[in-house]
């Protein structure tokens, strides 16, 4: 890891109606738009699965260091997300988000110690940590 602080640059463009394009150097664009339940087309990524996105993908690359000092050997992940948008005394705001991964272990791996790298990889991850809405998981641990 390169040393802190770090930063990260994301450009959008968009006008006063449409899609909105995201972009980060290196990478391809993201066309984004309101979900339907905000009146949006429901064909881009929106603001709010980018954010479910960025947790989710966060969750795995701190797992896959986690595991990694740990011991635990897995095979896969697969992890689902849902995230309630409700109204607020100061607003409308995500009001939790629930993470379900189901990790598939390598022959041999403790599962309690399996769930307890996933516990942890949910508190440690960068992105959750950064959030106020709170985050509950419920895993599930499989032999392959």
């Amino acid at each position: 890891m390169k040393p802190l602080p770090h930063t990260y640059d994301v450009r959008l463009a968009g006008g006063p109606e449409g899609y909105a394009t995201v972009s980060v150097e290196g990478a391809p664009d993201l066309r984004s738009a309101p979900p339907l339940d905000f009146d949006g087309p429901g064909d881009a990524w929106s603001p709010e699965h980018l954010l479910l996105a960025a947790v989710e993908t966060c969750f795995l690359f701190t797992l896959r260091g986690v595991a990694r000092a740990s011991r635990v050997e897995f095979a896969a992940l697969e992890l689902s997300s849902t995230g309630t948008v409700d109204r607020q005394a100061d607003g409308v705001r995500f009001t939790e988000i629930v993470l379900r991964p189901r990790l598939v272990l390598r022959p041999g791996t403790d599962p309690e110690r399996a769930i307890r790298v996933l516990e942890k990889s949910g508190k440690t991850c960068l992105v959750s940590a950064s959030l106020s809405t709170p985050i509950r998981l419920e895993p599930e641990v499989v032999r392959a």
